[in-house]
């Protein structure tokens, strides 16, 4: 007996060394991230803010001031850089009309959203990625379109990231399709976002993952002024809003609360961006927004897409949604000298980071299950290869089902594995991994029986 104990030992032993593959960065992605350039990102800024206002109701003629300048300002970029692709991105202004609504419209509205496609190299690979932060900005009166409301950091930061994800990504060619969008009408009740959604819901995108970046470059909170530049929230939902009903009785059964797809893109987000961006810990907030607010990743969870808000830690209401004054000696009002460029760098390659490692991997493997014909104190987990891209092999990832995050990833190249930890008490996860390293999102196994 002693004997046999000693034999099972040595076998978990040598299965838990194989287990603990390292991972290490890519050469491409590292030279993207590194190529996120504060100058670059402050330029973005200040041509934003010299529009005046970017209301959402603003002028739309004007060539120099409102919201229509601005759009087509940024469509004008993305055109720039369509030049270094050779072909790939392409850039348009994609334009609705919103009637009045007797709340934050009053009069018929044209919106654009100013949008870049970086077309995937694999014609078979329908996956989509979306980045995306808001054009438009606002004083403290959200119908006042005729005052100043630089909106350098809401949403100038998010926009200024997603303007310099296109510059460095349109140079290099990606399996998947990546979409850089600046999205108009946020402050009026997610306008944009809303209307790209429920287009790309419409139109059947396959879009894998949606990043919203929202306020990603102020270091300190109006309370206390401590400066933090080393942290980064993403926002993400738990239980799916769509279709939850059908999920519902699974989810319950199998303690699936916290892992619905914009968790488990939540989770990537922090395992890629700490991977590849130093100095940064991304913390996982599990809630969909903040309190009273809310983002242009909502529209795409409420239409079935994994969805993440990526915000800064602290939020600064003084340069938040308010008319440029000074009170007490105070200065009130969203300015550009508030902001913090190296922190704006760190959240932009975060982005750049994810996008790239998810459009370069392979889709996510298929008929993820796990078997539960047998009581066993192991785990049986098998699946097929996925649809798109060429594997090196597959991570099975465990973690216990009270951790926020996944603990412990188990390589292998064949397309089951059985793994010496009890299905009762752990939460698992598979991923494809590509050629060079590169991982698909992680695809929570079905009941197997």
């Amino acid at each position: 007996m002693k004997k046999l104990y000693s034999c099972l030992l040595l076998a978990f032993i040598a299965f838990s060394a194989q287990s603990q593959t390292i991972i290490n960065r890519s050469g491409n992605i590292n030279e993207m991230v590194r190529s996120v350039n504060q100058d670059s990102l402050k330029s973005y800024i200040t041509k934003m803010v010299a529009f005046g206002t970017r209301n959402t109701l603003s002028d739309i003629k004007s060539k120099t001031k409102g919201i229509g300048a601005a759009r087509n300002w940024v469509v004008a970029k993305f055109n720039q850089f369509a030049k270094q692709s050779d072909g790939r991105l392409t850039a348009f202004l994609d334009t609705t009309t919103f009637q009045p609504d007797g709340k934050r419209v009053d009069k018929p509205t044209l919106l654009g959203n100013a949008v870049a496609i970086l077309k995937g190299t694999d014609a078979s690979d329908k996956r989509v990625y979306v980045v995306s932060g808001h054009l438009d900005s606002r004083v403290t009166d959200v119908m006042n379109r005729t005052s100043d409301a630089p909106g350098a950091n809401d949403d100038g930061s998010g926009v200024a990231g997603v303007i310099e994800a296109a510059r460095i990504m349109s140079k290099y060619k990606f399996a998947a399709t990546i979409i850089f969008v600046a999205v108009s009408g946020e402050e009026q009740s997610l306008l944009g976002s809303g209307f790209m959604a429920a287009k790309a819901k419409k139109e059947g995108w396959n879009i894998d993952a949606m990043l919203n970046n929202d306020m990603i470059g102020s270091n300190n909170s109006s309370e206390t002024q401590i400066i933090d530049n080393t942290r980064l929230r993403v926002f993400s939902e738990g239980l799916p809003s769509y279709e939850l009903d059908k999920n519902a009785k699974s989810i319950r059964q199998f303690g699936l609360e916290n892992d619905g797809k914009s968790r488990q893109l939540a989770r990537y987000v922090k395992e890629i961006g700490e991977r590849y961006v130093d100095q940064l810990e991304v913390k996982l907030i599990y809630r969909n927004d903040r309190f009273l607010r809310g983002g242009d990743h909502t529209p795409f969870v409420e239409n079935g897409f994994p969805a993440v808000r990526i915000t800064e830690m602290n939020e600064n209401f003084e340069h938040q949604h308010q008319d440029l004054r000074t009170e007490n000696g105070v200065r009130y009002g969203d300015l550009q000298e508030f902001m913090d460029f190296e922190y704006l760098r760190k959240n932009t390659a975060v982005n750049i980071a994810v996008l790239a490692n998810l459009a370069t991997a392979p889709s996510t493997p298929t008929d993820v299950k796990i078997d539960v014909k047998n009581l066993s104190n192991s785990s049986y987990l098998y699946w097929k290869a996925p649809a798109n891209g060429t594997v090196k092999g597959y991570y099975v990832l465990m973690r216990e089902t009270s951790s926020a995050v996944w603990e412990k990833k188990f390589f292998t190249t064949a397309t089951e594995l059985r793994i010496p930890y009890s299905k009762d008490n752990y939460l698992f996860a598979v991923q494809s991994v590509g050629q060079d390293g590169n991982e698909s999102l992680p695809v929570v196994p079905g009941i197997g029986r």
